[in-house]
């Protein structure tokens, strides 16, 4: 059965202080989408629509991609393309959609990691990326990743350098080099330590679990692009996270150990859940760990911007064209594949938005 959502909310409460008592200061943190679905992002268009990735709590039930229109969450492009079942082949519908952007081209990315769970895909699902059409629906294309993958690959996330595009897989250490042109694709820093997990990934002070009892690993996950594009940042989900002068990753000619010797330690981050990046360079990150928004000077230097109790398990963010930060609030890790099998969701999944008064850089 497909998960249902109530109206959008449209602003946060004003309280009223009693008499002769000093209000608490007002929380910069609007409450924008109110919802009963998991998502794990929100992109939106210059008109102003907006789109979520959804994570299933249940594979095969309900949507991967959708619109929010009217505070519901609608199929996108259509049902047909999240109605993937268990068995079914993944080439012609969403399988296991991570994260989703609005390119610089205004056509909606979606990053599908052909697995329905925490990777390891079946060797007839296919890990993918698609370009989508946001006016019309029309798939315009879609680029196979079965070359650059493994049965433990947990392709994640994406960003853009002209016709590059630069991605994470979480699953199996490394980077993605997708040259969008020809489609062809390359691995690189392949199980280096700078796209390894060497930590526990915490959230709320203890480590996600799967049902089984195993702690979750999340290896190369959050990445950004330099507003000039000629510095990727990335990390493990767990941190820290590392910089390196996107020229290496395009020399086809660098040998791993060369490209390796390229890379940089840029800033000591917390678990993260996801990131944004300002025009001025300025880092927008999660800390999961201690429900802290931080941000991330262009020198590495790590700054809180508040705390908050609501802001759980804050995942992918974005930069909308009023200088908003969307943040959600996933609660993924109340979820019972990360929750030792319990299943601990408070209804609803609230994505909150904040002023920053920055402009987006959307690579």
């Amino acid at each position: 059965m497909m998960l249902r959502s109530p109206s959008l909310l449209l602003a946060g409460l004003a309280l009223l202080a009693p008499a002769g008592l000093m209000a608490a200061p007002a929380s910069p943190l609007i409450p924008t989408l109110s919802l009963h679905v998991i998502n794990n992002g929100a992109t939106t268009t210059a008109s102003g629509r907006v789109f979520i990735p959804v994570q299933r709590t249940t594979p095969g039930e309900g949507m991967e991609v959708a619109e929010v229109v009217g505070g519901q969450p609608w199929p996108f492009p259509d049902a047909a393309w999240n109605s993937w079942k268990p068995g079914q082949k993944g080439d012609a519908a969403f399988v296991g959609v991570n994260s989703i952007r609005i390119g610089p081209d205004g056509d909606l990315w979606v990053v599908d990691k052909g697995a329905d769970g925490n990777g390891g895909a079946d060797s007839s699902l296919q890990p993918k990326i698609l370009r989508i059409d946001v006016t019309s629906g029309q798939i315009k294309r879609i680029y196979p990743l079965r070359s650059v993958t493994t049965g433990k690959s947990f392709v994640n996330d994406l960003r853009f350098k002209g016709n590059v595009a630069f991605l994470t897989d979480a699953g199996q250490p490394g980077l993605i080099v997708l040259h969008l042109d020809t489609g062809a694709a390359r691995r690189v820093l392949d199980g280096d330590p700078s796209t390894t997990a060497q930590r526990p990934w915490l959230s709320a002070g203890k480590p996600l679990v799967t049902p089984e009892g195993k702690q979750v690993v999340v290896h190369a996950d959050q990445l950004e692009l330099s507003p000039d594009a000629a510095w990727l940042y990335y990390q493990p989900a767990s941190g820290p996270m590392s910089k390196i002068e996107t020229r290496y990753l395009e020399d086809e000619t660098l040998s791993p150990a060369q490209l390796a010797a390229h890379v940089i330690p840029f800033a000591g981050t917390q678990p993260t859940g996801g990131t944004a990046i300002a025009s001025n360079g300025t880092i927008f990150a999660s800390d999961i760990n201690h429900q802290r928004l931080v941000k991330i000077a262009p020198n590495g230097k790590i700054t809180t911007i508040l705390q908050d109790a609501r802001l759980i398990q804050m995942d992918a963010m974005w930069i909308d064209d009023q200088g908003y930060l969307w943040i959600p609030a996933t609660q993924i890790n109340r979820t019972a594949g990360l929750n030792h099998g319990v299943d601990a969701v408070q209804w609803p999944v609230i994505t909150y938005r904040m002023q920053t008064g920055l402009k987006p850089v959307h690579r």
